[in-house]
């Protein structure tokens, strides 16, 4: 019996192989021409100044605004990835700060010129209808945002004001808070 099961395996498997072709080579795709990654020395706290930009309202309590970053010394220098972003304000059972999450990918970069800028995307949550952060936090408004310039080197933060009546729902901890930083891109209404 063990024997008839062989030869019954054995004589699918070489029907499974008569009248089908060979097994495809990979496709050769044509290559692109990619353009290579910005390089430059990394932007310091000492070359630029930041500010935040109006505030979008995406709904349900969520706007975004624009970090704003530029390079106020003579020498162009490199922007790679999400900035730091801590948010400062009055006490609250989660303390006085809010680190906001940051992806760590540093995709491409952007190479800033003397006087040209970049924007980080900072998406943020407000609480609508009643909604408690974490530790029973509510209705929190910061009074300032410290951003922290990618990069490599030691950097200072620079201080923002943060926009009046704008309040954060903190998520201290949460894996996927609702608010966050984006990496740094072009700024439109310099590039376009």
């Amino acid at each position: 019996m063990r024997a008839l099961l062989g030869f019954s395996v054995l004589v699918a498997v070489g029907l499974a192989g008569c009248g089908s072709s060979p097994p495809a080579a990979p496709s050769a795709k044509p290559a692109k021409q990619v353009a290579a990654a910005p390089t430059g020395p990394n932007c310091e706290s000492d070359q630029l100044s930041a500010r935040l930009g109006q505030r979008t309202d995406l709904g349900h309590g969520q706007g975004s605004l624009p970090l704003i970053f530029t390079n106020t010394s003579r020498e162009p220098c490199l922007l790679r990835g999400a900035p730091g972003v801590v948010l400062r304000g009055p006490a609250n059972p989660n303390g006085a700060e809010y680190a906001l999450f940051h992806p760590i990918d540093t995709g491409r970069g952007l190479v800033l010129a003397p006087g040209t800028s970049g924007v980080a995307r900072l998406v943020v949550q407000s609480d609508v209808d009643g909604t408690v952060g974490s530790h029973g936090s509510s209705n929190w408004i910061p009074t300032r945002l410290e951003a922290f310039p990618p990069g490599h080197g030691v950097n200072t933060a620079l201080s923002v004001p943060w926009p009046a009546g704008v309040a954060v729902l903190r998520q201290d901890g949460a894996p996927r808070p609702d608010s966050w930083i984006e990496g740094v891109k072009a700024d439109p209404a310099v590039t376009s």
